[in-house]
């Protein structure tokens, strides 16, 4: 009786010591995702959200049965490849591409195996991300999200919100790939606009400020901001300066009217990244990215922030409230 005993203790100490090494082998087998990105957590972080809720949509949460490594370029291209290189040799189960063009290609250089989920703003085809749109191969798809596509249509709905304008300023960072088609479409959109437009370059903080001195002098009647990841990063003193010097400025993203600029129009880009985080799942259930077809944005919004339009002394069309997705009062 007693040996019996004696048998179950020691079976039961065996099972009890074993229980950290079971634990730990769970915890080792939770997949984990690499989440590459030319900004900062601050600066992306209702886009975050999003994403997080698309891997819940497919049956994934942080902390809980994955594991997320985030790398961050904070508005340094350069970084890219080092960070998803990085990514590469901690064998991440798959990346996650945010920041358009320049992080996807970055993650692609970097690996032909470890599958890739982008978000670009562009046509990935042209740019040679992927074969194509419904069948993309290799080892990478994702979303494509139009923003250089809506160029002109921003340009346009600036033009209308200040039907007056002839002279307009463009703002570009020159170290972004996706400059020369940002231009074109502008070029285009302002011929057909009776429009005469002066492109300012930026890459600093000081090159925004001088920029700015020069609107000051020259007082060009209304400002188009490219859309880029190093302005998004400087979003509060880059909407502070339009609003503070009375520049009527079209953005390409809703975070900047949200906190006080004048007006954006683009793609729904938090949508977009719900969708990149549901292909992840996807592809941690065995998907594989070649037979994953590319989502294309068909959701757009015009966000308008009436209250700086007032402090600007705009009025504001009714046909453009009416068309408006949201009007921030």
């Amino acid at each position: 009786m007693i040996n019996i005993r004696r048998r179950e203790f020691i079976t039961l100490l065996g099972g009890a010591a074993a229980w950290p090494l079971t634990a730990r082998a769970q915890q080792s087998a939770m997949p984990v995702i690499g989440f590459l990105d030319t900004r900062s957590p601050d600066a992306i972080g209702e886009r975050l959200r999003a994403f997080r809720q698309g891997l819940r949509e497919t049956g994934f949460v942080e902390h809980e049965n994955v594991t997320i490594v985030y790398r961050w370029a904070e508005g340094q291209y350069d970084r890219l490849p080092e960070l998803a290189a990085d990514l590469v040799r901690r064998q991440v189960a798959v990346i996650a591409s945010g920041g358009g063009i320049p992080t996807a290609a970055a993650a692609k250089a970097a690996t032909a195996t470890i599958p890739i989920v982008f978000a670009v703003p562009q046509d990935p085809v042209s740019f040679g991300l992927i074969a194509s749109l419904a069948r993309p191969g290799g080892n990478l798809t994702g979303v494509n999200f139009f923003t250089t596509e809506l160029t002109a249509k921003r340009m346009g709905l600036l033009r209308e919100l200040v039907p007056t304008a002839a002279r307009m300023a463009v703002l570009v960072n020159p170290a972004n790939p996706n400059i020369a088609d940002t231009l074109k479409d502008l070029e285009g959109a302002a011929r057909s606009l009776g429009l005469q437009i002066h492109v300012f370059n930026a890459s600093s903080r000081q090159e925004i400020d001088a920029t700015f001195a020069t609107f000051i002098r020259e007082r060009p009647d209304g400002l188009f901001i490219g859309g880029d990841a190093f302005f998004l990063l400087r979003r509060v003193p880059l909407t502070n300066l339009t609003v503070r010097h009375a520049i009527p400025t079209a953005f390409s993203q809703r975070e900047y009217p949200e906190i006080g600029g004048l007006m954006s129009y683009g793609s729904n880009i938090v949508d977009a990244y719900r969708q990149v985080g549901v292909y992840t799942g996807r592809i941690l259930k065995g998907a594989k990215p070649a037979d994953l077809p590319v989502v294309q944005a068909s959701r757009f919004e015009l966000v308008i922030n009436a209250q700086t339009a007032r402090t600007l002394g705009l009025e504001v069309p009714p046909t453009l409230l009416t068309r408006a997705d949201e009007v921030i009062e």
